[in-house]
């Protein structure tokens, strides 16, 4: 049956055993194509009715005494994501802050504990905010950044960041690496467990930013050896805009690493109220102040659905997904001025493909605005198309790039005016 006939797609959903799923999120628009759950989930159902449930029976009706079970919630949800995602152990996650505080707080920790290193690496096409706490960073304390060019002018395929590429920056001043596990732009998928052993050959930490690969893909943090790590819940992980964030610290080294905002949720005796910080052992020695209860419900009922469907089936379907993306690049957007920029092999990506036209931009908007197609645009012109497990159906992305293939071919989208949004 050629990829080409929509009836491949019918076949595939025939037989997905994660199908069933779709049904448990709202979805106001059955017409519509939603191939953005790289950038925002869909709403589970059931964290209507937790959220509701919270707020009226836990907040409303128990007020301050709640505390009494929801103090460790950023530990019992933490160990959620550990488990069903991450592939991690107990007590080394926690559900708390934002991704951009937690990397804050765990490069300070990596680099308090590499006293003298100076140097610290990252990558050109690493998310923004990273790039971004990193250079802060290096100014004020005057560090050797050290940024490798992967992104169109540099030696890396697709942006993906390999031992070879990395190896010639590496030396004993090094406190520390950090990249994503699944480039944002691209989808490129870094290989964990190489990258991170050779930093460790050197002495230096690896910090690892799993903010787009988090609920679509295996990482096997424990196996493969991580030491930090942080990342989102909003994707691929259904939990809402600005839901908690996570982060990962090993067992291993635990006990070396302090971060720079010591808050009371650290303390050992936190109800003591002491006059010195005294760190707490466990993981809750990582965390800064109370958490969101409201967003770890979300968090909860998000990530017991991904527990209950496995992680295995969800990063097989991203796969099988992606597959399909790019067999329809070949047969429909090739020939249309789009290029392919990311790896055809399934072990090098992630949930999601990047097209390159140098009219993106103007297409993304056409999509929504004239295809009911929602995709998103990275600057400077790059279209991101994802397959989120649980919420999309393949005959959703086939429908959706026969859209955009009818769109481009007929030129329609040089109709649409740009509407001026900050958010793409």
């Amino acid at each position: 049956m050629a990829i080409t006939d929509r009836s491949y797609a019918l076949e595939l959903d025939s037989v997905d055993p994660l199908a069933k799923y779709r049904e448990l999120f709202v979805n106001t628009d059955p017409q519509m194509c939603y191939l953005d759950g790289n950038s925002l989930g869909r709403l589970p159902k059931r964290t209507i009715e937790m959220v509701n449930d919270y707020l009226i029976n836990e907040w409303g009706a128990q007020v301050v005494e709640g505390w009494g079970h929801w103090i460790d919630e950023a530990q019992s949800v933490g160990n959620l994501i550990g488990r069903s995602t991450l592939g991690a152990g107990e007590g080394q996650v926690l559900a708390c802050d934002t991704t951009s505080v937690n990397f804050f707080q765990l490069v300070g920790a990596a680099l308090a504990a590499r006293p003298g290193r100076k140097t610290i690496i990252t990558d050109a096409a690493n998310f923004p905010t990273d790039r971004y706490i990193l250079q802060g960073l290096a100014n004020r304390f005057g560090l050797n950044l050290i940024t490798i060019d992967n992104e169109a002018t540099g030696d890396a395929e697709f942006e993906r960041i390999t031992p070879e590429l990395l190896r010639p920056y590496l030396s004993d001043d090094v406190a520390f690496v950090t990249f994503e596990v699944i480039q944002y732009r691209s989808g490129a998928r870094t290989d964990i467990k190489a990258i991170t052993e050779l930093v460790r050959s050197f002495g230096a930490l690896t910090i690892w930013d799993a903010s787009h690969a988090t609920g679509a893909i295996e990482m096997n943090f424990d196996e493969n050896g991580v030491d930090l790590a942080v990342g989102c819940t909003y994707k691929y992980g259904n939990s809402g805009p600005g839901a908690p964030a996570w982060l990962y610290v090993s067992k291993k080294i635990q006990a070396e690493l302090q971060v720079p905002i010591q808050g009371w949720f650290a303390q050992e005796d936190q109800f003591e109220m002491g006059p010195v910080f005294e760190k707490s052992q466990s993981i809750r020695g990582f965390q800064i102040a109370s958490p969101s209860i409201v967003g770890l419900r979300c968090i909860q009922s998000a990530f017991s659905m991904i527990e209950d469907a496995g992680i295995s089936q969800i990063s097989h379907k991203a796969a099988q997904g992606t597959e399909m993306m790019i067999g329809l690049f070949d047969a429909w957007l090739s020939d249309l001025g789009f290029t392919l920029n990311t790896s055809r092999n399934a072990q090098e990506r992630g949930g999601h493909i990047s097209l390159i036209h140098p009219d993106a931009k103007r297409i993304a908007v056409a999509l929504r605005k004239f295809a009911n197609v929602i995709p998103d645009y990275r600057a400077p012109n790059s279209i991101r198309l994802a397959i989120s497990p649980l919420t999309n159906s393949y005959v959703e992305i086939w429908d959706g790039f026969q859209r955009l293939r009818d769109l481009v071919s007929t030129r329609q989208y040089e109709k649409v005016a740009l509407d001026g949004s900050r958010v793409t």
